[in-house]
């Protein structure tokens, strides 16, 4: 099944190679002149810069697009986490002849570095041996600096999450403020957004052909400056699209205030002929043409206006969704003091022969040799991965997914797919027979789409999944079903794991895939992210109901006892989402004990730049909904006294968390929940002594860290459950830390602080 197709796409695969194809394949691309002299080379065509260490492998987006350019026959040499703080590190390969393509990497450089409570992180998981500290704080502005310095005629093409989401004006949660487009602040020349492939091979070989960076203002999923609005172009206020400000009463017709007092309403023997005075007659009615949207640019509000603005931040959001379907998005462009930050509509997705033709690239499946026997964890959990589509049509408010890769789900062939697997079989070393994950941003969402292509390229809706199954989504899993049994036949592989997040909803739509999952692909634990247990904050983050779960966890248990295996599930949540208050923690808090699960990690909301949610944290508005001065107001926990509290809440069994628990729990008049029965969250006095510790319940757990002084004095400690060597875990089961069944496939473990 071929999953969006689009006759203007050129497919990626069918442009005449450039000259320098001539110089074959590298077995990895160059870091050096040395390996550049290897080769052959006398100069790059295109230097890529990354904030990642440079590993060979299609997880990681600076290889990705460095073999795409080189089968396109370009020369591509990398400049992996370069010293910053000056220009020579971005000499060492010397001047590329047609352009910088410069990254932050695989994470935005800001949440790479801080953790959600903006403390610097002792490591960073793309970096050899974790070491931290080896980028800059908002990578791609640095590096576009250091590379203007370096060559000052050498266009700047900034790409990679980083820039994809901060494309417009945007909320940065770590300077607390509404910033600048990245585009205005880098002084790049464009700036490709999204994954990005068909975009960057356009754009190379048009440089390569002489036009001028300037001048190439017609590829989709590129973003640039410009003075004006070009004439042959339509401009639609974003705010007659979706109009904020006050909310007028709608005028009542039945009170006709514009009529006589005695005015009648009937109607009985009225004629329907309107008789004009003499020397006029009837002006006809004239339809206006329907516009041509691949002229129509819809204008945000300006970055001055959403700066000192909330409530226009918010709708500037809110249309920026809207305008996401690639079938049906219109430009945008948003002033910047006498600048226009222009953005053309999103990039047509991947048909399945381009994203087998990107995925079946010489990758050398390694890091680059520069690197010796160092570790990069990142590397290390994705090894023996493949990722299998891309895309996800969740919605989810707090994910960047759609924002960076978009809702339409773009597959790999089941070909594809499976020579990798034989592949790392073959050419990995320390490959045991266990494939950890196939997957990518969703472990189910492998070709399914829209039932009608006609109806998805018109659809505006921001998710396909909420507040339910959209009628016109086939939820058919067979293809997936399929795959899965054909990669565990491939000789030499001894069990395939599903490691990727599951759209629990989803799957209950298809049984059998439900089966198939539990009975062969579950190690013993599968994460799932209920994310919540109340229904107005997953209303705000466009998360199912706990029906769902419930729903899915019936069908968990029971596939696992018909194939006679003791399997758990592990979920997720999210402390202090927009839309939260202290009571919704607490009821989370009562969930968790009720089904006894003791949650080791946790993570407090980050805000991320363009994220719906990040609108709702900064504005206090909901942009799910029509955004007006006198909408919806959403709660949001910004103090981190109240983030703190909302984090205690799902660690309830942690004695260091019981005194704020407990000032926390008599102000909202629930001192009842203080005591040592099992309907009580926490006990009533505070454990003296590290050591195991007894529950009346009869669970044990030792402290993780030792409490403060000022409570050794207390003794008699009644003694609730916490292992410091596990991770989120129902009572009675132990998850050694760090294991890799409890994260998602290439994201580094998070620590609690």
């Amino acid at each position: 099944m071929e999953v969006y197709t689009d006759s203007l796409a050129k497919p990626i695969h069918t442009y005449r190679p450039y000259w320098a194809k001539r110089f074959g394949t590298a077995p990895v691309l160059p870091m050096t002149r040395a390996e550049m002299d290897a080769l052959g080379w006398d100069s790059c065509d295109i230097i890529l810069v990354s904030g990642d260490a440079y590993v060979d492998h299609p997880s990681f987006g600076i290889a990705l697009i460095g073999r795409l350019l080189e089968a396109q026959g370009f020369r591509v040499g990398i400049i992996a986490q370069p010293d910053w703080q000056n220009a020579s590190a971005f000499k060492a390969l010397g001047k590329p002849n047609l352009y910088f393509g410069i990254t932050a990497g695989n994470m935005d450089s800001m949440v790479n570095r801080y953790t959600a409570d903006r403390k610097i992180r002792s490591d960073d998981a793309y970096t050899p041996d974790a070491a931290p500290n080896k980028r800059p704080d908002r990578a791609v502005l640095v590096y576009s600096q250091r590379c203007r310095e370096a060559y000052s005629d050498v266009p700047l093409v900034i790409g990679s999450i980083e820039a994809s989401l901060r494309r417009i004006a945007h909320y940065d949660y770590w300077s607390d403020k509404v910033r600048r487009s990245i585009l205005v602040d880098s002084k790049a020349d464009i700036l490709v957004y999204g994954n990005a492939e068909r975009a960057i091979i356009e754009l190379s070989h048009r440089i390569a052909k002489g036009e001028k960076v300037s001048e190439i203002q017609d590829v989709r999923g590129t973003a640039f400056l410009r003075k004006a609005i070009p004439e042959d172009w339509s401009e639609i206020e974003s705010t007659k699209l979706d109009r904020p400000g006050k909310v007028e009463a709608h005028v009542d017709p039945y009170e006709m205030k514009m009529g006589k007092a005695d005015a009648s309403c009937a109607t009985e023997g009225a004629s329907n002929q309107t008789i004009l005075p003499a020397g006029t007659s009837a002006i006809a009615i004239v339809r206006k043409p329907k516009a041509d949207r691949s002229k129509q640019v819809v204008r945000l509000p300006s970055y001055e206006e959403v700066a000192t603005n909330p409530v226009m931040y918010a709708h500037a959001s809110r249309v920026l969704h809207l305008e996401a379907n690639p079938g049906n998005a219109r430009a945008l462009v948003q002033k910047h003091g006498d600048r226009e930050v222009w953005l053309n509509p999103p990039p047509i997705p991947l048909a399945t022969k381009e994203m087998d033709y990107v995925y079946d690239l010489p990758y050398a499946r390694k890091p680059h040799p520069l690197y010796k026997n160092a570790k990069i964890p990142a590397w290390e959990m994705i090894r023996f991965s493949v990722n299998i589509m891309r895309g996800c049509f969740g919605g989810c408010t707090f994910c960047s997914i759609t924002e960076h890769e978009g809702r339409i789900i773009q597959s790999r062939s089941e070909e594809s797919i499976l020579k990798e697997i034989e592949e790392i079989r073959d050419k990995v070393d320390g490959f045991t027979g266990i494939i950890s994950d196939l997957g990518g941003p969703t472990a189910n969402m492998y070709r399914i789409a829209c039932k009608s292509e006609t109806i998805e390229k018109a659809c505006r809706k921001l998710s396909c999944v909420y507040p339910g199954i959209c009628e016109n989504l086939n939820t058919d899993h067979s293809a997936l079903i399929q795959l899965y049994r054909k990669a565990r036949a491939i000789k030499g592989v001894k069990k395939i794991l599903i490691g990727s997040g599951l759209r629990y909803d989803l799957a209950v739509k298809s049984p059998e895939y439900v089966k198939e999952l539990v009975q062969h692909h579950v190690g013993g634990y599968l994460k799932i992210a209920p994310e919540h247990s109340e229904e107005n904050v997953l209303s705000k983050m466009m998360k199912p109901g706990m029906g769902a779960y419930d729903e899915f966890k019936a069908m968990f248990e029971k596939f696992s006892a018909e194939a006679g295996k003791k399997q758990y599930l592990i979920p997720y949540f999210i402390a202090s989402h927009p839309g939260t208050t202290d009571e919704d923690m607490l009821n989370l808090a009562l969930w968790l004990k009720k089904y006894e699960f003791r949650l080791d990690q946790v993570q407090n909301f980050t805000p991320t730049p363009m994220a719906m949610a990040t609108a709702m944290y900064h504005s206090g508005k909901n942009p799910l909904r029509k955004v007006t001065e006198d909408s919806e107001d959403v709660p949001v926990a910004k103090a981190g006294s109240v983030r703190k509290l909302h984090k205690a809440f799902i660690r309830y069994h942690d004695p260091a968390n019981w005194p704020m628990l407990r000032e926390a729990l008599k102000r909202m008049g629930r001192e009842d929940l203080i005591g040592p029965g099992k309907k009580q969250l926490v006990p009533a006095f505070q454990p003296a002594v590290l050591g195991t510790i007894r529950q009346s319940d009869g669970t044990t757990f030792k402290p993780n860290k030792p409490l403060p002084k000022a409570f050794n004095n207390m003794k008699n400690a009644a003694r609730p459950n916490q292992a410091r060597a596990t991770q989120p875990t129902k009572a009675g089961m132990k998850v050694p830390a760090g294991s890799k069944s409890q994260r998602p496939a290439g994201k580094k473990p998070i620590k609690h602080n």
